[in-house]
């Protein structure tokens, strides 16, 4: 009976742990039978590389076409350049810019539209989602910088999504309105900038009318872009 006692100690302390400790209170032969066993029928499976949705838009559209001749001489009468200036950049199949300015007598307009295209990328998100990024960071810079009285606001019925800001600007002693609408539509974001300013006795434009110009000039580059992409060229 004293012999007895030692191993009738053993297997009730064995039952009051955890059942994944269990196995500890078998003998020393079956856990090694087990590991070995476990380990030859377990290989390792090979981890899913992450995949994201492929981008709509692949390229950008001529940017000095993305508006009309029409919606130029209006929004920029007079321009020095009527097929638009386009800027420098570093790779025009992913970021594009293209500049109007003119003057009208006393009447300055200035028309900037920049397209940026961002693709689909495992290791960065996919195409949409980075866009979505850079326009909140677009939106962001216009209402920084020198300008005063920045308004901020959401605007329906142009891409995917768009944002307006609008600011005021003292140059040389002139009052400039500006006006900045940034839209997505898809991969792709559209940024049009659209200043004005009346020198000498001239009056101060309208800042609701430049608003509202801005807004019909980003509706048409986004409407630039989709046709673009349909025509394949």
């Amino acid at each position: 009976m004293h012999r007895s006692a030692p191993r009738l100690a053993r297997i009730l302390a064995c039952a009051t742990v955890p059942m994944v400790l269990v196995a500890g209170c078998s003998s020393g032969s079956d856990d090694k039978d087990d590991k070995n066993a476990g380990g030859s029928a377990r290989p390792g499976s090979p981890s899913a590389s992450p995949t994201v949705a492929a981008a709509k838009f692949s390229k950008l559209p001529d940017v000095c076409t993305a508006l009309s001749g029409k919606t130029v001489d209006k929004l920029v009468p007079k321009a020095q350049n009527k097929k638009g200036k386009a800027l420098p950049s570093a790779d025009t199949n992913t970021s594009a810019s293209c500049l109007w300015s003119g003057l009208d007598g006393f009447k300055y307009r200035s028309l900037t539209v920049s397209l940026k295209l961002f693709r689909s990328d495992p290791g960065l998100g996919s195409g949409d989602r980075r866009a979505g990024e850079y326009a909140a960071q677009q939106a962001s810079r216009a209402a920084t910088g020198k300008v005063t009285d920045p308004k901020t606001e959401k605007v329906a019925g142009i891409g995917d999504e768009a944002t307006s800001v609008s600011s005021k600007e003292k140059k040389d002693g002139d009052e400039f309105r500006n006006q900045t609408v940034v839209t997505r539509t898809a991969n792709v974001v559209i940024t049009v900038q659209y200043d004005g300013a009346g020198y000498e006795k001239e009056k101060t434009p309208d800042a609701a009318a430049l608003l509202k110009d801005a807004k019909s000039a980003a509706k048409e580059a986004v409407g630039a872009i989709a046709k673009d992409s349909q025509s394949g060229t």
